[in-house]
């Protein structure tokens, strides 16, 4: 059967595929092939990637077939993507998404479906399946059995995981686009969370213990955060989990207290804290003159080859500056220079001093859990000047 085809449509189309998808050209190829037949209905062409895949054996840069089922959808962040979510089999769980060019039918959360010639692809070091003109979808009548298993903060990697955590800080947005943001943790470590506005979607509840099924956790510059949207969570009625610190240990110099450290007023509404600015007006909840006071500093430790964001609250303040918050607030009610002579005193007492801080890595900055001054290194001292050129008495 003769059939003529545009060869400028072809390169088209398989520029597509290489540069917009990252598929290697011999697999770009194939597909490319593979449709041209099937639109001018040459049956001569083997279907390609036939061979079942476990959803958790993937791996960037190839083709796959897979059966799964749809376990979460989320909101597309794009046009140019017509559907997103979760797909797991007992193996794993992985993201997928469906380009809106692609015409394919829509899938639905709680179905099976067998999804074959899906391109494998990551972005940030999190593996994702991508469904194009060239992926056929069918659902199938068996129920595809997933059992997520709860992984360890400490043990988490970029990809789909499943976690037992306790919604131990929250944080004030900074993107209008947040619906809530901060600190989840197990006795392994803390890590930061986010769940972006979309409908549907409901805040954590603080101190409060969730079982968190296909969480998005993602990676950027080392450091692991998750992406609640599109997960399933399950609040624990009386579960008790005790949060550990993690195994982030920073030594060094503080070399800056930050604005916003010393004593701050915090928004009372229920689910906000937020801090308040000096006329006690919230950003979200205007004037609060109930407001309740809290103590925190917000820092800059230097380890001689890089400096690093530390973050204090109230127990590492009060333990490491000899300061509570009672007398904080009595001292600012006592003193002409108000709440400036907190953070004058904080200053003055850490400032150029050398700590051992241990706590959570929040991604720019370390939520110091404890805090430990570090004595005189005479060693130490002697093999810095030995590197100057100088002598361990020299003035």
């Amino acid at each position: 059967m003769n059939v003529e085809i545009d060869p400028a449509l072809a390169e088209k189309k398989l520029r597509t595929l290489v540069e917009e998808f990252g598929v290697n050209i011999p697999e770009a190829e194939k597909t490319v092939t593979e449709n041209l037949a099937k639109e001018h209905n040459v049956a001569t062409v083997p279907s390609q990637s036939s061979d079942l895949r476990e959803i958790g054996t993937l791996v960037p840069g190839e083709w796959a077939t897979v059966e799964g089922k749809v376990v979460g959808l989320s909101r597309p962040v794009s046009d140019s993507i017509s559907q997103s979510g979760i797909i797991a089999d007992t193996s794993g769980a992985i993201q997928f998404i469906a380009w809106a060019r692609s015409n394919l039918p829509p899938l639905t959360e709680g179905r099976s479906y067998r999804v074959e010639s899906v391109v494998v692809d990551e972005y940030r070091g999190v593996p994702k399946i991508k469904f194009h003109a060239g992926t056929t979808i069918t659902e199938i009548e068996k129920d595809i059995p997933c059992l997520p298993q709860a992984t360890k903060v400490a043990d988490l990697r970029p990809g789909i995981a499943s976690v037992r955590v306790k919604m131990v800080q929250e944080w004030e947005a900074r993107h209008e686009r947040i619906l809530q943001t901060g600190i989840v943790g197990d006795e392994s470590g803390t890590l930061k969370f986010t769940i972006w506005k979309e409908e549907g979607v409901e805040r954590l509840e603080p101190e409060t213990v969730y079982n968190i099924f296909y969480a998005s956790v993602d990676e950027y510059q080392g450091r692991l955060s998750i992406t609640l949207n599109g997960a399933k969570c399950f609040p624990e009625e009386d579960g008790e989990l005790s949060v550990g610190i993690g195994g982030t240990t920073l030594t060094g110099a503080i070399v800056n207290i930050g604005p916003g450290s010393g004593l701050i007023k915090r928004c009372p509404v229920e689910g906000c804290n937020r801090v308040l600015s000096k006329r006690n007006y919230c950003p979200v909840h205007e004037v609060q003159n109930d407001f309740r006071y809290d103590l925190r500093i917000k820092a800059v430790l230097d380890d001689g080859a890089k400096a690093h964001n530390i973050l204090m609250q109230k127990e590492v303040v009060e333990a490491v500056a000899g300061l509570t918050l009672d007398e904080a607030v009595k001292t600012v009610q006592e003193s002409p220079l108000g709440m400036d002579d907190i953070f004058y005193r904080l200053r003055d007492a850490l400032m150029g001093r050398y700590y051992a801080c241990r706590g959570g890595d929040l991604g720019d900055t370390l939520l110091v859990k404890e805090c430990t001054p570090l004595g005189f290194d005479g060693e130490r001292h002697a093999a810095l000047l030995n590197r100057l050129g100088g002598e361990i008495n020299a003035s």
